[in-house]
């Protein structure tokens, strides 16, 4: 290798030459400038002290250090198309070549033979030592068969000579048997020894099992002189055990028999004296006890209870003295809990239901960070279709208005814009009647508030909705007037319909900036974005961008695939991916985070609209969300806010029960339309709800059985069928097991997508429960010239009918002095003595009243219909 430069030699390392020459330095190397050559020696010093540094052996030279081989791998990517029958698409098949060649160094090469031929020679030696020592296995195997065969003549012939022997020597006895009988008989008198030794130890064993038996029966005779005495002294009588002794022992008592026995002698046994420094030993109170007890703001009857430590039958009957009939799952209030507690004896310790949230909340981060300017957060606000949704579109470039149902927004959307004034981040709130409640969120945390009127149509009821909750929220206004392009646009008439509620423009001597804009051509925007950050740094909007996040909560739905699915809009600190937080009732920990592109971020600062996954369940819209240090901290929490939620919606359960009750006693029974609601985000559902019960009448209640987020499933159904209520779907769908159990029971099921459609139908499901309104019209009037009298009828009435038709059959009334003195039925009418149906005005008849004889000349007969009328509400 040639010398090159240090420069050179950096940029083909990839180091900075800075940081080489600095290992230059630190390896020994004299180099005074990056342009000086650098030769191969001190290439190998320089990598030998990198090596050495970081714990590896140093290489002899530059090639030692070079890769024995290298690997490349190379792809390549090319298509096939298939050809088919004509009137058919061709169908293309991508094929993909993978190659892989590796190149190894010139002096790798010969090693690798050297050490392939002594690999062979080492394989060649090992199958030739195998054969070797399979021969001498062999031979072993053959001089052991040899031995073993030379044993076996020996064993045979020494066998021939011993069986010989013995027949010569049959006859005579030997020494050896005399010896044999001899030892016979010395073991038979050990054995008899040992016997005799062992008699003498049962005998010994027998004597001392006697005396034992002895003692028992001593100890059984004392016990039953020391029972009669006891029942000398006074204490019950009981007949005397009967047992037996046996070996010692007690005998079995009889079932019955002894069992009573058995029962009378442990009552009879003294009672132990339990000294008083004993532990472990319970002791009866000489003294009531007198508890603290902690009470709430609503409490049940059995945990006020469980409180005192007593049982809740007590609870109720002191209750009943105090004149209140209650039962235990009952809830009441914190004075009457109180007073209870004081007549029972106890100490109460009254307890707001913030007090545990402000303890553990004050124990969270309390550290101050310096204050950094933030992005000014904007809610639109106005009428219905005066271009709210338009003039944010066209802000932002995109096409929101156009994917809204019914051409309007059904929720709150959060939006950050970036302009070239800096960020902005847009609240766009909806303008229907329904969704006040929603605008009074984002009026509580937003900065200023852009006011949206059309031109063409002028102040509207939602207008100035707008304008009192941005008043109530102490917001600074900006009006923008929308669709001046529009020929019949009138600014001025906006103008002076504001000022007539007090809001009046800058150029006529007030404070409130007015903005003339279309959000159809784009004219005025950019005024109105240089109005919007000129308010924003007279309102100096500064947050602390380190320290734990906090904000409200924008919106909330319950998505199929991604679970609980909260907006919510970051108002200090920073919001990190993994941490653990706290919105109202619901917590959990941070899993991903969304921008409102839809774009997953790690983290999200002030004034930061973001979609968090990860909670528990679905929060309330409106709610404020902490970052909480642990998960403990968080569930304790959100379960003591649950608790206080379940105890005031159980408080308000049984006020509206006694409600009912006294209103039923007052005004009799009244229909009920009952309603099971469920909406794709929690902000509709409210605005549902809000407006759906504000349609009740004296005579039908709507009633909200149970509302929620997300898809109608087989639950939802099951309660509507046990309600007998009426299920809609906003912007949702049943799943197929709903749906199959609604076909099946009949259930009343209405999807809808526009608020005013799910008014409308509710309206009309009232309207038919309402009794039907019964109304009089007067048909005609005829006035009395004469009177007659006919043995058959009466008097009979000569008449002109002036006014309308008089009919047969017709309830009348007969005036005079146009007061009603009579009320009947027509009984006869006649012209010209021909009973006939009907007289028309400007002509004569006669007419009968019915019971009614008392008619004289200048009365009125009046001729008049009910009908029933349809009630609308």
């Amino acid at each position: 290798m040639s010398d090159i430069t240090v420069r050179q030699l950096a940029a083909d390392v990839g180091v900075p030459v800075d940081k080489f020459m600095e290992q230059l330095h630190e390896a020994g190397l004299a180099v005074a400038s990056a342009d000086e050559a650098i030769s191969d020696e001190e290439k190998l010093k320089l990598l030998n002290f990198l090596r050495q540094r970081h714990g590896k052996d140093a290489p002899d030279s530059i090639d030692a250090a070079l890769p024995k081989r290298v690997t490349l791998k190379r792809r390549s990517a090319s298509e096939l198309k298939q050809s088919r029958a004509p009137g058919q698409l061709s169908k293309t098949v991508s094929v993909e070549v993978r190659k892989k060649r590796t190149y190894v160094k010139r002096t790798e090469v010969s090693d690798l033979e050297q050490q392939r031929e002594l690999e062979q020679a080492k394989k060649a030696l090992e199958e030739q030592q195998q054969q070797i020592a399979a021969e001498e296995q062999l031979i072993r195997e053959r001089e052991q068969e040899r031995d073993r065969l030379k044993a076996e003549a020996e064993a045979e012939a020494e066998a021939e000579r011993r069986k010989q022997q013995a027949q010569t020597e049959e006859a005579r006895p030997t020494a050896a048997e005399k010896e044999a009988l001899t030892e016979e008989t010395a073991a038979e008198k050990q054995v008899q020894k040992e016997l005799d030794e062992e008699a003498k130890k049962l005998q010994a064993m027998k004597l001392e099992a006697e005396r034992k038996i002895a003692k028992v029966a001593e100890r059984v005779a004392e016990a039953a002189r020391k029972k009669q005495e006891v029942a000398k002294q006074g204490k019950k009588k009981g007949a005397p055990d009967r047992y037996e002794v046996v070996a010692g022992k007690k005998s079995a008592f009889d079932s019955t028999a002894g069992l009573k026995r058995k029962k009378r002698k442990e009552r009879m046994r003294p009672r132990k004296v339990v000294d008083a420094d004993a532990k472990h030993q319970f002791e009866m109170p000489v003294a009531p006890v007198v508890r603290e007890v902690v009470i709430p703001e609503n409490i049940v009857v059995s945990d006020l209870a469980q409180k005192m430590s007593i049982k809740a039958a007590e609870v109720i009957k002191q209750l009943m003295k105090l004149g209140m009939m209650v039962t235990i799952n009952q809830c009441m209030d914190q004075d009457t809990a109180t007073i209870l507690v004081e007549e029972l004896g106890h100490k109460p310790v009254l307890q707001s239901s913030d007090d545990k949230e402000i303890e553990m909340l004050a124990s969270l981060e309390s550290k101050e960070y310096a204050l950094q300017p933030r992005a000014p957060i904007v809610t639109i606000m106005g009428h219905v279709d005066h271009g709210k949704t338009s003039l944010l579109d066209y802000i932002r470039k995109t096409r929101v208005a156009a994917g809204e149902s019914g051409g309007i927004t059904q929720h709150i959307g959060a939006y950050q814009v970036k302009t070239g004034h800096g960020a902005v981040t847009f609240l766009d709130t909806p303008g229907h009647a329904a969704f006040t409640a929603m605008r009074a969120r984002g009026a509580q945390v937003t900065d200023i508030v852009i006011i949206v009127v059309a031109a063409d149509d002028g102040v509207m009821p939602q207008t100035k909705e707008a304008v009192e909750h941005a008043r109530s929220a102490g917001v600074p206004i900006i009006v923008a007037i929308n669709k001046i392009d529009k020929p019949d646009a009138d600014p001025d008439r906006v103008k002076q319909e504001l000022a007539a509620i007090d809001v009046v423009p800058e150029d006529w001597g007030g404070d409130v900036q007015f903005i003339k804009v279309s959000a159809k051509t784009g004219e005025g925007i950019d005024e109105l974005i240089e109005a919007l950050i000129l308010q924003s740094e007279i309102l100096e909007l500064k947050a602390p961008v380190q320290g734990m996040a906090s904000g409200f909560v924008i919106e909330a739905r319950l998505d199929k695939g991604l679970g609980p699915v909260a907006t919510v809009l970051i108002q200090k600190g920073t919001l990190e991916k993994g941490e653990i937080i706290l919105c109202g009732q619901q917590f959990g920990r941070v899993r991903a985070m969304f921008n409102e592109n839809g774009k997953a971020i790690k983290s999200a600062g002030p004034s930061q609209p973001v979609e968090v996954l990860g909670l528990s369940g679905t929060p309330q819209a409106g709610e404020e969300f902490q970052v909480v240090p642990n998960e403990r901290i968080a569930r304790e929490l959100a379960e003591h806010r649950e608790e206080k939620s379940r105890l005031q919606k159980h408080a308000a359960q049984q006020a509206s029960k006694l409600d009912e009750v006294f209103s039923k006693m007052e005004a009799g029974e009244t229909a009920v339309l009952n309603l099971v609601v469920k909406t794709d985000v929690q902000g509709s559902l409210e605005a549902l709800h809000e407006s759906l019960v504000k349609l009740s009448s004296d005579e039908v209640t709507v009633k909200v059985v149970y509302g929620g987020v997300g898809g109608i499933n087989e639950g939802d159904a099951n309660l509507a069928l046990a309600s007998n209520a009426i299920i809609i779907g906003f912007n949702v769908r049943a799943d197929a097991a709903a749906r199959k159990l609604i076909s099946e029971k009949g259930i009343d099921l209405y999807y809808y997508s526009v608020i005013y459609d799910v008014i409308d139908e509710v309206k009309k499901s009232i309207t038919g429960m309402m009794a039907p309104e019964i109304k009089e019209q007067i048909v005609g009037i005829a006035e009395v010239r004469d009177v007659f009298r006919s043995p058959k009828f009466g008097a009979i009435a000569g008449c002109m009918v002036s006014e309308g038709v008089v009919k047969r059959n017709l309830p009348i009334r007969v005036l005079r002095d146009n007061v009603v003195i009579y009320e009947g039925q027509l009984e006869s009418l006649r012209r010209y003595k021909e009973d006939i149906a009907e007289v028309k005005a400007g002509m004569e008849c006669g007419i009968g009243v019915k019971n009614y004889n008392d008619v004289k000349v200048g009365d009125q007969i009046e001729v008049f219909e009910r009908v029933e009328v349809k009630r609308e509400i």
